[in-house]
């Protein structure tokens, strides 16, 4: 019986989503008027990434046959889901907090995870041809790994430099700046996290 090929449509729209969202998300690290514009969509394109995965996961049990195991199915869109998840929490945290204004590697980070995001969806395009494409694969998550390096180092840096800016002075502005910082490394780390999803999935099949 042929397997069930509409898995990898599904996978690339979510892909794309998670680009949108990632792209708002940049914007919305520009701070300024357009920052609760931003949330709001970084928030809409979550609800239809989420959407999507749950289409992925029905799908899955109402095939007889996947195009490769339901275990990696099920790991690779909850995984890309939890990606758009974190994006969404961290435009939650900087609407409760009301914040307006970013630091420069908090933006910086923001294109991190677009460029992140838009690796991602190279590699999930490639997921019908694993077996011909595994090096490019591999390749694309190898670089998806090296920005997530990048971002750790961003992060760090810029903590420190909240720390300077505020030990003598406000505390709360220092907190809320970690609480960013931590949720934008938690989304870089979500984006690691389908990379190596993938790099798994490329390993069982080739």
């Amino acid at each position: 019986m042929p397997k069930e090929e509409r898995f990898f449509g599904l996978f690339n729209r979510h892909a794309a989503v998670l680009v949108k969202g990632a792209e708002a998300l940049r914007v919305l690290l520009n701070g300024g008027p357009g920052v609760a514009e931003a949330a709001r969509q970084v928030v809409t394109f979550e609800n239809e990434a989420d959407a999507i995965a749950r289409e992925v996961l029905l799908l899955t049990r109402r095939s007889f046959i996947t195009p490769f195991d339901r275990s990696d199915i099920k790991d690779l869109i909850n995984t890309l889901d939890d990606a758009i998840d974190q994006m969404q929490k961290t435009a939650k945290a900087i609407t409760l907090f009301e914040v307006s204004s970013f630091e420069p590697e908090m933006a910086q980070m923001g294109d991190s995870i677009v460029l992140a995001s838009k690796l991602v969806v190279d590699a999930v395009s490639l997921l019908g041809s694993v077996r011909e494409d595994s090096a490019r694969l591999h390749s694309i998550t190898e670089e998806i790994i090296r920005l997530e390096d990048s971002a750790d180092s961003l992060n760090d840096s810029g903590i420190k430099a909240l720390f300077k800016r505020y030990r003598d002075g406000n505390a709360m502005d220092y907190i809320v700046g970690v609480e960013i910082y931590d949720h934008l490394e938690k989304v870089m780390d979500r984006l690691e996290d389908v990379a190596n999803r993938i790099g798994g999935i490329v390993i069982e099949q080739v």
